[in-house]
């Protein structure tokens, strides 16, 4: 009896119970939330697997990297046709942005005061078109008056400094040689084609200046609308990018600007120290035209490294006109004096790290600038480089943030 009432093992061949898996039966099927996960996680394999596999073939990485650059090219030349053919209305968008960083703080200083934004925009504007109208009712009649005579000045320190080399040759080149060359060379020039080309340019003068006129009447325009709706205009540049990468354009386009309203304060700043320390030191030493180099250096500060060479060789050459070699070397300590102080100490302090650039940088900025639109882009190169630069390293430390919180693959 206890025999027959111990379980008996199914016989060979029997059906397994309904309850106990069968060996060789499929699986059952997976819930719902192990399906999406799966899903959700499959994109990231498979990118994982595509990173793997140009990790192994240098050759095919060196190809997919190749044709981005190539198609980075061609976008580049794209805009820069559409910005060309646009430029009227371009060039003034993009302008207008470097004033707008550079005024917002007092825009928003008079926001807090609970002054209306279309107010307060419209008081800086008036309030910085009525500063430059003041300095340059001071300034203009004085400095023009004396342009004549820094002109003459400049040319007769160019001529002592001809003779010293006429005399010296220290560097073994006659200077009557490059001289004669350089004589010749404008006699060989077409002067029939030079006419025939100021001709044409005094005929598309007034289209110039009625393009200036467009352009700066648009400039201000913009700037007021800028500085007026920039948080709705942010906004709205933001929802343009797909979602994943929202919060990346938010990133990069808050330190490019904090870095442009910087770099132009700093500078408008170390610049002013620039002409009232070369100012008041030809003062000191009874060089004539101060006050004109002063402004020259002023706007020589603005332009990094190249502004301050050219603006304080200008000096020199007018201290050695009017007063000789011994003062002239005064002036020239004075001027590298006052541009090491700069560059060590005002700059770093003023400026900071937020615009830090190496002076070969700032050079090849500067350079490119100045190829492709003069004296303007010359002035922009160096915070659009610096912005750049600062938007590339917010973006890898996004990059290393989100790597170092991801969890790591099972």
């Amino acid at each position: 009896m206890r025999r027959l009432l111990r379980p008996q093992p199914p016989e060979p061949g029997a059906d397994a119970p309904d309850d106990e898996p069968r060996v060789g039966a499929e699986a059952p099927e997976a819930p719902d939330a192990a399906a999406s996960a799966t899903a959700d996680a499959a994109p990231g394999a498979a990118r994982r697997s595509l990173t793997d596999h140009l990790m192994r073939h240098p050759m095919l990485r060196a190809g997919v990297y190749g044709w981005a650059v190539v198609g980075l090219a061609v976008a580049a030349i794209v805009v820069g046709i559409a910005v060309s053919e646009l430029r009227l209305v371009a060039v003034p968008l993009v302008l207008a942005l470097f004033p707008a960083a550079l005024l917002a703080p007092l825009v928003g200083l008079l926001r807090r005061g609970r002054v209306p934004p279309a107010l307060a925009s419209l008081l800086v504007i008036l309030g910085v078109f009525a500063l430059l109208g003041g300095v340059g009712t001071v300034l203009v009649p004085q400095i023009g008056d004396e342009i004549p005579e820094l002109v003459a000045s400049v040319e007769q320190g160019i001529a002592e400094v001809e003779a010293f080399l006429d005399e010296t040759t220290p560097f073994g080149v006659d200077a009557s040689e490059v001289r004669a060359q350089i004589d010749q060379l404008v006699d060989e020039i077409d002067l029939d084609a030079a006419f025939e080309l100021a001709r044409a340019g005094a005929l598309g003068a007034a289209t110039a200046v009625a393009e200036i006129a467009g352009m700066t009447l648009l400039l201000v325009v913009v700037l007021f609308f800028y500085l007026k709706d920039g948080d709705r205009i942010g906004r709205w540049v933001r929802g343009l990018f797909p979602r994943s990468v929202q919060d990346d354009v938010e990133a990069v386009g808050l330190r490019a600007w904090n870095t442009v309203g910087a770099y132009f304060r700093g500078q408008l700043l170390v610049a002013l120290v620039d002409a009232v320390g070369i100012g008041v030191g030809l003062w000191i030493l009874g060089v004539p035209l101060a006050l004109p180099l002063a402004v020259l250096g002023f706007f020589g500060g603005l332009f990094p490294i190249v502004g301050a060479v050219v603006t304080g060789a200008v000096a020199v050459l007018v201290a050695l006109a009017a007063s000789g070699p011994f003062i002239a070397l005064l002036v020239l300590a004075i001027v590298v004096g006052i541009q090491q102080l700069e560059s060590n100490v005002l700059a770093p302090l003023v400026l900071g790290r937020a615009t830090a650039l190496h002076p070969l940088a700032v050079l090849v900025s500067i350079t490119a600038g100045a190829i492709l639109l003069g004296v303007l882009g010359a002035f922009l190169a160096v915070p659009v480089a610096a912005s750049i630069t600062r938007a590339a390293q917010t973006l890898n430390q996004r990059r290393s943030v989100r790597q170092a919180s991801a969890p790591a693959p099972a």
